[in-house]
């Protein structure tokens, strides 16, 4: 942990992979409790997590990609990766593991 921590990339990819889990609680487990059993309340318990988490991730990926001088295309694959299910572990592992090292 203490090597991931040592470089700009280490917290951003820390913030991808809580990122990338709260979106999947969203999806595949509030979103479904709230409208089947009519149950928001863990919308209303991950629902700021997610938001705070979704901010923090694009904020440190718009600071990483001037700190790492990455061009348009490699910030944007990062930044749209936080939209899309699963995609902060597969931007994970294309891109911030890699140029981590």
């Amino acid at each position: 942990m203490k090597q991931l921590l040592s470089t700009n990339i280490g917290p951003l990819r820390i913030i991808a992979f809580l990122e990338g889990i709260s979106l999947l609680l969203l999806i595949f487990i509030a979103v479904p409790l709230k409208y089947m059993l009519h149950d928001p309340a863990m919308v209303k318990a991950m629902g700021p997590v997610h938001g705070a988490l979704f901010l923090l991730f694009i904020i440190n990926t718009i600071s990483v990609g001037v700190g790492q001088k990455w061009n348009w295309s490699t910030t944007g694959k990062v930044l749209l990766a936080c939209v899309i299910p699963f995609g902060t572990f597969y931007i994970d592992r294309k891109i911030l593991r890699i140029t981590s090292k």
